[in-house]
């Protein structure tokens, strides 16, 4: 238990500060803990990065993947609106785990947890779509309005939904 909440602390810490930033000992302070008690949960920084970014992922799946929306299509549109408010609420400065990447492109452990996240996404959009042809498409499109989100907001996502509706309306008359 404790553990879990010491990850749900350090997402908060890295999502609002960033990773290269902070040091240990503000992480410890972030997270309420000794730093003896941090360390023996995360023994680096970068397995706290890890851990941060695993506990996001669980939730931002949990968050895309609640909705009632019958057809692929109304319930991918949906997705884009709840990607929307994750935007707003949690990542105002972009997605966590491309920031992560970016500030430790040669940690393995961290590429591994990004790849791994990636991947379930993509199978989410894909699942929630009901069309597994165009998980690719519609990851990209979901990547494509994470990174310009903090510049275009929900333009960004008009647009990518705009794409969608066209792209679902050309497979049904294909």
């Amino acid at each position: 238990m404790l553990k879990e909440q010491i990850a749900a602390s350090l997402e908060i810490a890295f999502s609002q500060h960033g990773f290269t930033e902070q040091s240990v000992a503000q992480l410890k302070t972030a997270c309420n803990v000794s730093l003896r008690t941090l360390y023996k949960h995360y023994t680096s920084k970068e397995m706290m990065i890890v851990a941060a970014l695993e506990h996001r992922h669980q939730r931002y799946l949990q968050f895309l993947g609640t909705g009632h929306a019958a057809s692929g299509e109304q319930r991918i549109l949906d997705i884009f609106d709840k990607l929307n408010d994750w935007m707003k609420t949690f990542a105002p400065n972009g997605c966590m785990s491309m920031n992560a990447l970016a500030a430790f492109p040669e940690n393995v452990e961290i590429k591994t947890a990004v790849v791994k996240h990636k991947t379930e996404v993509r199978a989410l959009l894909a699942t929630q779509a009901k069309r597994p042809d165009l998980s690719m498409v519609l990851f990209l499109l979901h990547e494509g309005v994470s990174s310009v989100w903090p510049i275009l907001g929900y333009d960004a996502i008009i647009s990518a939904q705009d794409t969608i509706k066209q792209m679902m309306k050309d497979n049904k008359h294909a």
